[in-house]
């Protein structure tokens, strides 16, 4: 169940409260392919944003100290000349500004890495320092026993005590296994980098990629936190499009339809009626900002 309401679609104002006196503020965004990506939501999420706002190559980590590649395996590619390219398993990390606002963004997308890993983000970190990251956004998917049908849950945590309490959110209480972004959040913590966590929940039984309803969630997610706008009305099309293709194979096999029908009836008594109202409220703020920009 979430934890926001009506009064907490004021969130981005909070997140982006260093902005004072002109100041640009940089969030660091990153999500990794592997294990915390589950659908490729996350990732795929950042490709987005990477095309959206015209990001551009400022920097990379190579593979050659993290990788295993009989795992992550490089691959060739044709190129436009008709020779060959091997493409290398290398983190990019990419710089846009935000039209229309005081916000500049670095992307990070790569894949999990195999070896090294907190050497890898001690190189990442100090990358962000370079490139002058005053907060870090993680950005991951997960898989759980949750309805296609119903909204994908994505849930926000943070542990900097004071940008949690400006966001009214809790730390983490998971214990267990982590992937890259888990210690990345450790990480950057340490170095004084105030961290969000936002990672959404894909249906287990439709884990293949893409799943564009998760990474619709995640990006309407960042749309609040950062306090911008994103035209996401192709990939809502697509979102609607996936469900209903999943809603086709779920009648086609009784079992499944029965499983779906459970998690749909445990999900419906778990959301409280102030749940609706919340997605309202913030989906109004969505559509506020959307008409603000169209109108400047």
């Amino acid at each position: 169940m979430s934890r926001f309401n009506d009064e907490q679609a004021k969130q981005p104002a909070a997140f982006l409260r260093a902005a004072a006196g002109g100041q640009r503020v940089t969030v660091l965004l990153a999500a990794f392919e592997g294990w915390n990506d589950a659908g490729d939501a996350a990732s795929d999420a950042l490709k987005y944003l990477h095309h959206l706002w015209d990001a551009k190559r400022v920097g990379s980590i190579e593979p050659d100290e993290y990788y295993d590649f009989q795992f992550t395996r490089p691959e060739v590619r044709l190129t436009s000349t008709g020779g060959h390219k091997i493409k290398w398993p290398v983190t990019k990390i990419a710089k846009a500004s935000v039209p229309g606002s005081s916000l500049d963004v670095v992307l990070v997308h790569g894949i999990e890495p195999s070896y090294r890993w907190r050497a890898y983000t001690a190189e990442l970190l100090a990358k962000a320092g370079e490139l002058n990251v005053d907060y870090v956004v993680l950005v991951g998917a997960l898989l759980a026993d949750v309805p296609h049908s119903r909204p994908i849950p994505v849930t926000a945590t943070c542990d900097d005590e004071q940008l949690a309490t400006s966001l009214n959110l809790e730390p983490s209480q998971y214990e267990g296994p982590i992937g890259i972004v888990g210690v990345l959040n450790e990480v950057a913590l340490l170095a004084g980098l105030p961290t969000v966590s936002l990672w959404a929940a894909v249906p287990h039984y439709v884990a293949q990629a893409p799943s564009p309803k998760a990474e619709l969630a995640l990006l309407n997610k960042i749309e609040d936190y950062l306090g911008v706008s994103l035209p996401t009305a192709e990939l809502a099309e697509d979102a609607s499009a996936w469900e209903r293709g999943v809603n086709d194979l779920a009648t086609e096999d009784a079992e499944i339809a029965a499983y779906v029908q459970q998690l749909e009836e445990a999900k419906d008594t778990a959301e409280l009626p102030e749940a609706t109202g919340e997605s309202i409220a913030q989906e109004f703020e969505r559509y506020l900002r959307r008409r603000g920009n169209e109108q400047q």
